[in-house]
């Protein structure tokens, strides 16, 4: 049975890890989207070709891509301190996550758009719709349920890379399983982390998918 002090600790750490992956998902949302658009639009045969950009930015993008979580927020320390004056606790957490989700994200919004009926451009183009106006109006509206889905998926690795930048302080669920599920030997309340982030997981899953839902109706409907 857990203490109430165990509880409000518990509730402290959701609370936490909340703010983490809201902050984190908004801003890598804010820098991956047009990352993403704009390595859809630049591919070979797209509407702005420009295949020397593409490459460089999508190789960027990868090689963040491919960097593990843990050896990323070790190795942006210097940078995490430069923008949070400091390199542990929830604040501090958010720029790695930041990182890991903004080239996440980009290549979800790319894929989505890539996916999208080259014969609805076609006819875009034929009525003289400018390249910025087939993405707004165009691409993005069809590739919007596919772009719900995908940033519920970003949203649901947020929540495990909170949980594991709380070994190295970053403060959140994972960390309250460490230093008290693990360190302290009290298994309790690891598996109440872990029954929290379960929950947590399903009811963003959920969420997700019952927007991605209602705006592919609205799609269908139009």
């Amino acid at each position: 049975m857990l203490s109430p002090q165990i509880y409000e600790l518990l509730f402290k750490a959701l609370l936490d890890t909340l703010h983490m992956v809201a902050v984190s998902g908004a801003l890598g949302t804010v820098i991956g989207l047009p990352i993403g658009v704009l390595l859809a639009v630049t591919g070979r045969g797209e509407l702005l070709q420009n295949l020397v950009f593409n490459r460089i930015v999508g190789a960027i993008v990868n090689m963040t891509r491919s960097t593990p979580f843990i050896i990323l927020v070790v190795a942006i320390i210097p940078f995490t301190r430069l923008i949070a004056g400091t390199s542990i606790g929830t604040t501090a957490a958010i720029v790695p996550l930041t990182v890991a989700a903004a080239p996440f994200i980009a290549r979800i919004v790319e894929n989505a758009i890539r996916e999208v009926d080259r014969g609805l451009i076609e006819a875009a183009q034929a009525m003289g719709a400018t390249p910025f106006q087939i993405v707004r109006k165009v691409l993005l509206p069809e590739a919007l349920p596919a772009i719900v889905m995908g940033l519920t998926l970003s949203a649901v690795s947020l929540i495990g890379y909170s949980a594991m930048v709380g070994a190295v302080g970053g403060g959140g669920l994972g960390d309250l399983g460490i230093r008290y599920g693990y360190q302290r030997f009290l298994p309790e309340v690891m598996l109440a982390v872990v029954v929290v982030l379960i929950v947590l997981v399903q009811i963003v899953q959920s969420t997700g998918d019952w927007i991605a839902q209602r705006v592919n109706k609205r799609n269908l409907k139009r």
